[in-house]
């Protein structure tokens, strides 16, 4: 159980859980579609408690990924956070927005009335996934910051990373075309899966139509958007590591070289691509309520095999757009050996984290 293999290990569990959060965030793209679906207040209330069902088991995944991602690669975690706070902020007002709006929009006596708080729920419903894929798309495009482990030393001011920005992550909007794709990507994924869940957690054959409307829309945008996005993933510059010498520098087609040096996950990123239309097809094209399970592993697919391109085959995946150097690896980003190896242990009990969100999922949807 080598260093190198911790670090490239524990890449791979932060991505997977990743990769589960987004399919989750299909709460949130019902929210943003389900006020257009129907005027009807009883299909609007049955489309909300279908939806509000499944929230909290987001924002727990959302927790989970957060201190995965804090333990394992804590230099990341300070240099983001602590840098592109603005951007994180926003997106953690986003579930503070949707948490307050599950829990008062039905009550009697609320100051604001059920349609602010509805309103609130669908502003969490566009900018959340919206935000999530701008942040990620940083990724691959990289952010103004700089490292210097030595100010370790300094007791006036021992802090490691500096942001070379004063939009402090609201930069990541304008500073690249690519984090606006992924933006876009998410959101209409979002909603594509939340169409999909909702199709086969059972509705009426007026919301059934319209339903399958929106879905006709929101799947041509997702696919216009995520061809673009592939287009520009696997023609752009990336940011190689020397593994002998730690040094950074750029890779004309690096991430498509990723995929043609990692096949393993070529494929795994094709599979998840077959599996997210051909849920999305045989929706459309028959009368099958069982899509969602094929794109929502599809999709888990898909952004497993995207992060693990660029982070694993000598990548840095948090490259600085300032100071070169500076780009965050998985080999000078991570945690301890002592650190990695003990979580690696704590990390087993993670498939009975999934069977818990699983059971629960079962037992949540056994009242239709």
């Amino acid at each position: 159980m080598t260093y190198i293999f911790l670090q490239h290990y524990w890449w791979l569990v932060v991505s997977l859980l990743c990769a589960i959060l987004v399919f989750l965030f299909f709460v949130q793209g019902g929210q943003s579609v389900i006020f257009s679906v129907s005027r009807k207040e009883d299909d609007r209330a049955h489309l909300l408690e279908v939806l509000g069902s499944k929230w909290e088991i987001t924002f727990t995944t959302l927790v989970t990924f957060g201190g995965a991602f804090f333990a394992s690669f804590p230099l990341f975690y300070s240099t983001s956070f602590g840098g592109a706070y603005w951007a994180w902020m926003l997106l953690l007002l986003c579930f503070v927005l949707q948490a307050v709006s599950y829990e008062f929009q039905s009550k009697k006596g609320n100051i604001l009335g059920s349609t602010a708080y509805r309103v609130f729920l669908m502003l969490n419903g566009i900018f959340a996934p919206f935000l999530l894929g701008v942040v990620a798309g940083t990724f691959f495009t990289g952010a103004p910051f700089t490292v210097d482990k030595e100010n370790l030393t300094d007791i006036a001011s021992p802090v490691i990373s500096n942001w070379d920005s004063a939009w402090h992550g609201l930069e990541v909007l304008w500073s690249s075309p690519v984090n606006l794709l992924f933006g876009a990507v998410v959101l209409f994924l979002t909603r594509v899966l939340a169409l999909l869940y909702i199709i086969n957690s059972g509705v009426n054959e007026h919301l059934h139509k319209r339903l399958h409307i929106r879905l006709w829309t929101n799947s041509a945008l997702f696919v216009f958007h995520f061809l673009l996005l592939a287009g520009k993933l696997l023609t752009i510059d990336g940011y190689a590591v020397d593994p002998q010498t730690q040094e950074v520098f750029s890779e004309p087609y690096k991430y498509l070289h990723n995929f043609l040096q990692m096949p393993v996950v070529a494929g795994v990123f094709l599979a998840g691509v077959l599996l997210v239309l051909f849920g999305i097809l045989r929706t459309l094209l028959a009368k099958y309520k069982n899509g969602i399970w094929f794109a929502g592993t599809g999709s888990i697919l898909v952004v497993v095999s995207l992060l693990l391109c660029a982070g694993w085959n000598n990548t840095s995946y948090y490259p600085s757009t300032t100071d070169l150097q500076s780009s965050l690896t998985i080999v000078n980003s991570s945690s301890s050996y002592f650190t990695l190896k003990t979580m690696f242990y704590v990390s087993l009990f993670v498939p009975f984290v999934i069977a818990y969100i699983a059971y629960t999922w079962r037992t949540l949807a056994k009242n239709k």
